[in-house]
């Protein structure tokens, strides 16, 4: 994302980002990057960590610098950085970090300060694990420890190409020393180094960790050299032959959790290129016997077909970015899967409790880690649910069970999510729905994977159509979806606006930026949100609308008051003077509210009979409840002076909340002004691209919701929005028709006339009062006229015409 902010100018950005955070080696960890390129004034971070369990072992470390070590694994003995505040409680931390000026300085002077990362675990409870309730959804946590490990047969499968020749083979090697030092005594081993040719380390199979098969295995990985093309399903096909053989012996390490682990920098060029017969040799050498982890370093490999290979084979898939360090990446791979504690885990709900739960059978676990599933409660006033899990330990076969108490654990999420939101309505709204939006993000993974592991173009369409659904229906960003805002055109008839809608970006969703064909085919979705295979998906649509009113002020402008008892609008025109600023809305006395624009002067268009025309250049809402603070809306920019001054450019969408009021930006196209529950006005953004000398930029002031207006609102349209008109016509031959209206007990001659609004999209037919508004307005013009922007008319007196 790139925006650039003119000189002399304040921009604040808001950006609302969600992520599952995965635990990894008994840990998770937050990472927040602060990287603002210069030495700021005031720079803060603050995070609240919040679970229904205990947090235990939060710690804070030092700033990690990309280009350094992991400074947690540099020494045992970590300090947070300086100017962090850690406040602890039982079940939530709150971290901050402001370093001043001088602090910042002394960490870097080039404005790049690392990541601020937070590692923390929970106490889990031992047997099924942990169960969270909110709103008829369910996750249920699984992460074992104080287990035995079971014993693994592992085979490493090494790309030894010409590509991998200098940095990337010394720290694939490196790794390989250190993984070799942590191999237990009761696993099984192998090397396969593969370019134009095959290299097996121990062609007779698998062998035993000793001291002695260790050290030669040193040796083998020391005289690797890097050379020829890159012959992928080959090796694969020989790693696989040495599991087999291995398995299907029955000596010592037959039963314990078989792997390959598999790296590479390129796509195959040498025997098999073709990727369907590569994954079809690749599953039909596993027959679900063992697991394939692949890992791909750098730009140049085909990334699908490593993940698809990890997929379609128990595995997961690990990248490594072209100047990351490869080593670093393998040895944490590594850790991550080298302890296998349980296999075949099952987790069942008994009875007909659970609709569309999520993932439930695992092919393994790793000690560190931990299994998610997410579920709907098919009864949310049930009681109880029973969980099950079934596992092998080795050759032993595990059996956990027990009954939870929903509402129990419902009320104890609900009273820590509250503690954790206090002070804080952000947080409380993003907390409102988190177990539901935490299934639909892992049903959405799994549709996504899913389509990687589809054999036929009509499953992997149903998969995509339902991912596609998730997606609007959560929000989220993914290979799928776009987070740019498509400039609305202003529709017809049941004319409505899009408003803002956030988007998440869901953490680690599989790569697609090779599938041309699937992109071109959902660019622009058109589903149905509701029509999912795994249940109706109970959200709003990605873009909500809302209807506008006809009571505007627009153009030159022209003014339209909607009457919607009397089925019928009434218009007129104000001829003002460039520099104006007319009073459109006066409530100050009374809910607070007052809305003033400013007018800009332009010349006619050639033929036109006026000397002059004039548009609103800026607008301005004022409020004075709870605090004072204002909004002004101009063509290129919203201010939002409130608790903070805000800057928003108008040609981007955004969305922001202050001191009780709310703008809502749809880039380029309109701005929604919400004062507290039932006031809501739209500004309509005019501009032109190149612009004719009678054309201005300027502005269209419409008023959506006036319920929270009071009965003695006043201005040039709020004087009308309590108001009701009767309509006496008068000779049907007459052309064009003419009325009396009546309003106030006044008569005010009229004639039937057509008005453009909404930018021109639509005709509105309205009883047209001639000059100025002549008694349909109270008083005279100057009366509208106010001294400033912000002149909230407090204590005038206003003068009534009879």
């Amino acid at each position: 994302m790139a925006a650039g902010i003119p000189g002399r100018n304040r921009a604040v950005f808001l950006l609302t980002y969600e992520e599952l955070l995965r635990r990894r080696l008994g840990r998770y960890e937050h990472v927040t990057a602060l990287r603002p390129l210069q030495l700021v004034s005031r720079l803060s971070v603050d995070v609240t960590v919040a679970d229904h369990s205990a947090i235990t072992a939060l710690e804070v470390l030092p700033l990690r610098r990309s280009s350094g070590p992991d400074p947690a694994r540099a020494s045992a003995k970590t300090r947070p950085p300086v100017a962090t505040a850690i406040r602890r409680e039982r079940n939530v931390c709150k971290v901050t970090f402001s370093p001043n000026i001088v602090q910042q300085a002394k960490i870097a002077t080039d404005g790049i300060l690392g990541d601020f990362v937070i590692r923390y675990d929970v106490q889990r409870h031992m047997g099924v694990g942990d169960v969270q309730v909110q709103n008829g959804h369910f996750l249920h946590y699984f992460a074992p420890k104080d287990l035995p490990a079971v014993p693994k047969n592992v085979v490493f499968v090494i790309d030894t190409s010409a590509s991998m020749l200098g940095t990337k083979m010394r720290q694939t090697k490196d790794a390989l020393f250190t993984i070799l030092r942590d191999l237990r005594a009761v696993d099984h081993f192998n090397f396969v180094s593969f370019s134009n040719k095959i290299k097996v380390w121990r062609p007779s199979g698998l062998v035993p960790v000793t001291p002695i098969a260790v050290r030669d295995a040193k040796k083998f990985i020391y005289t690797l050299v890097p050379t020829g093309g890159t012959n992928i399903d080959g090796a694969i096909q020989s790693g696989s032959a040495l599991l087999r053989d291995h398995l299907s012996g029955a000596g010592e390490g037959a039963h314990g959790v078989s792997l390959i682990v598999f790296l590479t920098d390129g796509r195959p060029t040498v025997g098999e290129s073709r990727s369907a017969a590569i994954l079809g040799n690749a599953r039909s050498a596993a027959l679900d016997k063992f697991c394939v982890f692949t890992v791909g370093i750098g730009d140049d490999v085909d990334y699908k077909l490593l993940e698809r290979m990890s997929l379609e084979n128990c595995g997961v898939t690990r990248r490594i970015r072209e100047e990351a360090d490869a080593g670093a990446v393998l040895k944490g791979f590594y850790e991550e899967i080298g302890t296998p504690l349980l296999s075949d885990i099952r987790i069942n709900y008994t009875g007909d409790s659970v609709d569309h739960a999520t993932q439930h059978v695992f092919a393994n676990y790793f000690n560190g880690s931990e299994m998610v599933v997410a579920g709907k409660l098919s009864d949310s006033s049930a009681d109880s649910l029973h969980v099950e899990v079934t596992a092998s330990s080795n050759d032993k076969t595990v059996v956990l069970e027990t009954d939870v108490s929903l509402r129990r654990l419902e009320s104890e999420s609900e009273r820590h999510l509250k503690a954790a939101g206090a002070g804080s309505p952000a947080f409380a709204r993003l907390a409102a729905n988190f177990a539901e939006r935490a299934w639909g993000f892992l049903t959405l993974k799994e549709e996504l994977r899913s389509r990687l592991r589809s054999r036929t173009s009509g499953e992997r369409q149903e998969h995509v159509r339902r991912a596609t659904n998730l997606s609007l229906a959560y929000h989220f960003l993914t290979p799928l979806t776009s987070m740019l805002v498509d400039e609305p055109e202003v529709a017809a008839p049941g004319l409505s606006v899009p408003e803002l809608a956030s988007s998440s970006a869901a953490n680690e969703l599989p790569d697609d930026r090779d599938d041309g064909a699937l992109r071109r085919e959902v660019d622009r979705p058109s589903l149905s949100l509701g029509d999912n295979a795994r249940g109706p998906v109970e959200r709003r649509p990605a873009r909500k609308s809302v209807t506008i009113s006809k009571t505007s002020a627009d153009g030159d402008p022209h003014f339209v008051v909607d009457f919607p008892l009397s089925k019928t609008a009434v218009c007129f025109n104000v001829n003002g003077e460039p520099g104006h600023v007319l009073r459109l809305v006066s409530d100050h006395k009374f809910s607070g509210v007052t809305v003033n624009g400013k007018l800009i002067g332009a010349p006619p268009p050639p033929g036109s009979r006026k000397h002059q025309r004039t548009y609103f250049s800026s607008i301005t809402v004022v409020v004075d409840r709870p605090r004072r603070a204002y909004i002004e809306v101009t063509p290129t920019k919203v201010i939002l002076d409130g608790p903070d001054r805000l800057v928003l450019p108008c040609h981007s969408t955004a969305s922001v909340e202050s001191g009780g009021l709310s703008v809502a930006i749809v880039g380029g196209a309109n701005v929604t002004v919400g004062v507290g529950a039932n006031v809501t006005f739209v500004v309509l953004l005019h501009r032109y691209k190149n612009p004719a000398p009678y054309q201005r930029d300027h502005l269209g002031f419409y008023i959506q919701d006036s319920e929270g207006l009071s009965l003695s609102c006043h201005g040039l349209l709020g004087q009308f929005v309590h108001e009701e008109v009767g309509v006496v016509q008068g000779d049907p031959g007459e052309d064009p028709p003419s009325a009396l209206l009546k309003v106030r007990g006044r008569s005010v001659p009229a004639v039937r006339k057509s008005r453009r609004v909404y930018g021109g999209a639509r005709t509105v037919d309205c009883w047209f009062a001639r000059n100025n508004g002549a008694k349909l307005l109270d008083g005279r013009y100057e009366d509208y006229v106010a001294a400033h922007m912000f002149d909230t008319g407090e204590g005038r007196r206003r003068s009534n015409a009879a």
